[in-house]
């Protein structure tokens, strides 16, 4: 897992506690309509590329930046397409870190480059289709959104609210 200089601080400071994260993904569609995922060198898992933000980075340049590092690509943010959170995106790494992603996902365009892994953070990267992606060992919290990002509609998505105000404090301002 490669880890910031700032990220690496802040578990000096806390150790594996479970950190709420932010974070961004890219939906990155290639000619034929494939979805770019990477395998990621922890878990050998599938996911979208994708990581945490940095301090005084923007979501938009902090996607463009993870997308270049895992997959060689320079791409260009089209649009927000979504934004996912709670405990189907908590990720347990090997070292016994916890984290909880909040993640924004960017619609990308791809500007230049070629297409490969880093070989640190990622050991593949390629377009998939909708059937062969969901025949891929997947990240977890990537399995229930994938349809979704096969299929975007014209509306960002998110996650509908379960949250209610406590019984007898619906009315109080």
């Amino acid at each position: 897992m490669a880890i910031s200089p700032y990220l690496r601080a802040l578990r000096e400071r806390v150790g594996t506690m479970r950190l709420v994260l932010p974070s961004v993904t890219a939906a990155v569609r290639g000619d034929a309509g494939g979805l770019l995922l990477v395998r990621q060198r922890d878990g050998g898992v599938w996911s979208t590329p994708g990581g945490s933000i940095e301090p005084d980075e923007t979501p938009a340049d902090a996607v463009v930046r993870e997308v270049w590092e895992e997959t060689g690509l320079l791409v260009t943010p089209r649009r927000l397409l979504a934004v996912w959170g709670g405990p189907g995106f908590e990720v347990r790494y090997p070292n016994g870190d916890v984290a909880q992603y909040v993640t924004a996902v960017f619609e990308c365009a791809v500007v230049s480059g070629s297409l490969r892994a880093d070989g640190d953070e990622t050991l593949e990267a390629r377009f998939w289709r909708a059937d062969e992606a969901a025949a891929l060992p997947l990240a977890d919290w990537l399995r229930p959104v994938l349809p979704r990002l096969y299929a975007p509609g014209e509306q960002a998505m998110f996650d509908a609210p379960e949250w209610h105000p406590p019984a007898g404090r619906e009315g109080v301002r």
